[in-house]
């Protein structure tokens, strides 16, 4: 939800993100709907979801991607990813959960790279801030993050799904 209390809902197989107003039937695409694919106005199979306090969507799907969708765009702008599935820093392998700090930073679960990544605004590449030091299920190890959220306090809290834990970090 936005803070006009209206609903984001990603459709996985429509390849698209709809929006509702609370009490009303009718909905609006905010970001793709123009079938599956890699293009800037379309999505592949989008997962999560971050909406920000200027309504923009930041949407992660299977195009190895994050993308940032301004309130009315017709086209996103990809803010993480985007270079193909991979493991180098300017690449992502199924990101699922995203996080956007007041300064338009990109946290990313980075799921099958088994590691959380940071993207602040306008970089090409990211940061490996949890995780990236193989599968495992050490402290410094990832299996499978697929969400992520902040404390007050600035620590990460991850959820993995092999691991069946959710981790915290201290981000400085």
């Amino acid at each position: 939800m936005d803070d006009q209390r209206r609903l984001y809902v990603s459709v996985w197989d429509k390849h698209e993100v709809r929006r509702y107003e609370i009490g009303d039937k009718k909905r609006t695409v905010v970001a793709g709907g123009y079938g599956r694919g890699a293009a800037l106005n379309q999505l592949n199979g989008p997962y999560y979801l971050f909406v920000d306090q200027e309504q923009a969507v930041y949407v992660s799907d299977d195009s190895h991607r994050v993308t940032k969708w301004n309130n009315g765009a017709k086209e996103g702008i990809i803010v993480a990813g985007g270079q193909g599935y991979g493991d180098a820093l300017t690449q992502l392998s199924h990101p699922k959960g995203i996080f956007v700090d007041r300064l338009g930073t990109v946290y990313v679960a980075d799921e099958l790279n088994h590691r959380v990544m940071r993207w602040p605004k306008g970089a090409t590449r990211g940061t490996v801030i949890a995780g990236g030091n193989g599968v495992g299920q050490g402290a410094n190890q990832l299996n499978r993050p697929f969400d992520l959220s902040f404390d007050r306090h600035s620590n990460l809290y991850v959820v993995e799904r092999e691991n069946h834990r959710v981790q915290r970090f201290s981000i400085v």
